[in-house]
């Protein structure tokens, strides 16, 4: 009986709002601390595709793409395929060079013969680069700078010159797609 005189608590009101407020308080400092580990601590993956082209020769019936590739992620990718007008191209066909130094705001050349064996050499942004060829899944850096060349790549011939292609670069997380028109080389 000497509880229920006491007039000095707390009315049921008030101590439910201060329960509430604290609780309010206590979610959201946990969830701005979510979203600060979140942002940065995870990196996201960003690939830049430019200078894409399509070519086909029309003197030595062989066709050819080129892309320019910079990962301007956070992260390092592993490029898992790259197709052209929606054909996956074999790693034995798709040659490539990195670079962490070169800036490339030069236009891809087609390269004036079929490309074949392990490696070439052509001339990129004023020198001349030796691209090898992928035998797997390629890896690229973060910050790192990208070329890659297609030999003969799937449903591309000699009527196809002057439609639109695409070409799609794919990750383990993401696909990157780019269109170009094809060109007739000679």
């Amino acid at each position: 009986m000497h509880l229920l005189k006491n007039k000095k608590g707390l009315s049921v009101v008030v101590t439910t709002l201060i329960i509430l407020v604290v609780s309010v308080l206590l979610a959201t400092v946990v969830t701005f601390y979510a979203i600060n580990v979140t942002t940065t601590r995870v990196q996201e993956e960003s690939l830049f595709l430019t200078k894409q082209h399509v070519w086909f020769n029309t003197t030595g019936s062989w066709a050819q793409a080129a892309i320019v590739i910079v990962n301007t992620g956070g992260k390092d990718v592993v490029l898992d395929k790259i197709s052209v007008r929606g054909q996956e191209s074999e790693w034995q066909t798709v040659y490539y060079w990195r670079t962490s130094n070169v800036t490339i705001s030069d236009d891809l050349e087609v390269t004036s013969t079929n490309i074949t064996g392990a490696s070439f050499n052509i001339t990129v942004q004023g020198a001349t680069r030796t691209f090898q060829q992928a035998s797997n899944d390629l890896t690229l850096k973060s910050g790192w700078t990208m070329v890659v060349y297609v030999m003969n790549p799937d449903s591309v011939a000699l009527n196809d010159v002057g439609i639109t292609v695409g070409i799609t670069v794919f990750t383990s997380n993401a696909q990157y797609y780019k269109e170009t028109n094809i060109e007739a080389a000679q």
